[in-house]
């Protein structure tokens, strides 16, 4: 199926987010203008909406979704910034990830929610998916009451409680002290190499869900981080 990609600015608690967003091409002809589809929202990488990411964003549209992806950082790089996948792009990916105040990743995503239901096309089931961070603030965002089901790739931070500035503000709360807020399905998936999130890590994060009642399935693969990406990508 073709994709139609595009952009918005939507308001958020700080600064503008710019929303990336992919669209089956069907939907521009107007004997479709009534067409109802269900809205994914794809968290990235620390490195934005790269090509990897857009690909991946891409494949999900082309299966018949309205598909949106979020520039995280719109609180400190111009809107359209994408960080190299080099080690000065990795490190700024990393500093601004624990600079950005986790009350602000939490906006991002309820505007980011907001904004797909809004769509003239959107059905009113809503998923999230990311990777990496993506995969830690997809988790959160299923946290959401909107949100019906996710599917988190090795989401970094969620066992250790590293994601964003510290120390915390009032309302801010770990992401697994949260996870019984979880009311859809949810899937995680996890490389048994990585090692931005270890066995006991990944035994920490099963055992909440767990503990939690939360409805989700759990994969592990015999691969590395980043394995998702089709570039760059730490392979198995």
């Amino acid at each position: 199926m073709l994709v139609t990609e595009s952009f918005t600015d939507v308001p958020t608690a700080t600064t503008p987010m710019r929303l990336h967003w992919f669209t089956p091409t069907l939907l521009l002809d107007p004997a479709n203008a009534s067409t109802k589809l269900c809205s994914i929202l794809v968290f990235t990488e620390i490195y934005q909406v790269t090509g990897p990411v857009a690909r991946f964003c891409r494949q999900i549209a082309a299966q018949g979704f309205l598909v949106a992806s979020c520039e995280s950082y719109h609180n400190f790089l111009e809107p359209g910034t994408v960080l190299a996948y080099d080690v000065p792009g990795t490190d700024l990916g990393n500093q601004l990830k624990k600079d950005k105040r986790l009350s602000s990743y939490d906006d991002d995503a309820t505007a980011a929610i907001t904004a797909l239901l809004a769509h003239p096309n959107a059905n009113g089931r809503v998923g999230v998916t990311g990777m990496c961070l993506g995969g830690h603030l997809a988790f959160r965002a299923a946290m959401d009451p909107r949100v019906g089901a996710a599917v988190c790739y090795f989401g970094t931070d969620i066992h250790s409680e590293t994601l964003g500035a510290k120390p915390r503000e009032a309302g801010e709360v770990e992401s697994l002290a949260r996870c019984s807020d979880i009311r859809g399905e949810i899937l995680m998936i996890f490389g048994t190499k990585d090692p931005h999130v270890p066995r006991q890590g990944r035994r920490s994060i099963y055992d909440g869900l767990t503990e939690a009642k939360v409805d989700f399935t759990w994969m592990e693969l015999k691969a590395d981080h980043a394995f998702i990406r089709d570039e760059s990508s730490k392979g198995t």
